[in-house]
């Protein structure tokens, strides 16, 4: 299953991630992901692994053409310059020539002259064929209208926290108004899982008497209500059987009830930081060479 973008590239609509997946473990995960069939990695340079990302497609039999490969650039890397020179690293890590997405990790509110110029960036790169689409994740709504306000190119994708309990309707409409694709990171509710007071999804009394109804697990019931909603998705995991698990949605269909009944599940309650409180002074981290 393919979402075009809005500069029409074709994109697996479900994802791998490796999100906190540690870097020696990152390179079996990936390849397990694509012996089951997935095609699209979403790494970031971040998650300090975008070279075990790299290792295991080029140990796959596959081409690098079958392999839809996202990244990511970190707050540290914002800037002009210093963003082209992000991208090089990614790149050399993971051992491609060109990168199929990438991404704007978090907006720098406290320095958003920084941030619009490693956006600027990344358009030169889209415009030099260096990268397919471009994005951004965790974009709030002002912030994202901003962006578009004083940029050329829309971004193709906002990768953002959404799962039954924190939706974000009012963002997830603007995507619409201006084609950007809502990707779900958390997809499954991964993020709520240790909050205090609040029941995991995966235990879900909805979730679960739908997830019964069609002899599928509460997550695959998750992923395939995102797919049916028109977003992404990039589910993670190192476990061999929730990796083929979550993988395993392409046979059955929601009914436009259960849909509607997940949607109902919408808390409002962010599980993730505010991406306001993501600054240089707290979250600056030096991003090695390739």
């Amino acid at each position: 299953m393919t979402i075009t973008l809005n500069n029409g590239v074709e994109m697996p609509a479900l994802g791998f991630g490796v999100f906190q997946t540690p870097p020696e473990e990152t390179q079996a995960a990936v390849a397990e992901a694509l012996r089951v069939g997935y095609r699209h990695i979403d790494t970031a340079a971040a998650y300090a692994n975008e070279r075990g990302v790299g290792d295991a497609l080029r140990d796959s039999a596959l081409d690098r053409s079958e392999v839809f490969v996202e990244t990511k650039l970190w707050i540290s890397d914002y800037g002009y310059e210093t963003a082209l020179h992000g991208f090089e690293k990614s790149a050399g890590k993971l051992g491609v020539e060109k990168i199929d997405l990438l991404l704007l990790h978090q907006p720098l509110t406290s320095r958003f002259d920084l941030t619009l110029d490693a956006y600027r960036a990344l358009e030169k790169l889209y415009v030099d064929g260096k990268v397919h689409a471009i994005g951004v994740s965790n974009f709030m709504p002002d912030v994202l209208t901003d962006l578009l306000d004083k940029t050329e190119v829309v971004p193709a994708v906002n990768q953002i926290e959404v799962h039954p309990y924190f939706q974000q309707p009012e963002l997830q409409a603007l995507h619409a108004e201006h084609g950007i694709l809502t990707q779900a990171w958390s997809p499954i509710g991964g993020i709520t899982f240790y909050r205090d007071g609040q029941k995991s999804t995966l235990d879900n009394e909805v979730i679960g008497q739908i997830a019964a109804a069609h002899g599928k697990s509460p997550a695959q019931v998750m992923l395939r209500w995102h797919l049916q909603e028109g977003r992404s998705a990039i589910p993670k995991s190192v476990t061999p059987e929730r990796i083929a698990e979550n993988f395993d949605v392409f046979d059955f269909e929601l009914t436009d009830d259960q849909l509607a009944a997940i949607d109902a599940l919408d808390t409002g309650m962010r599980s993730g930081p505010e991406p306001d409180s993501i600054t240089l002074e707290a979250y600056g981290r030096d991003i090695p060479e390739a």
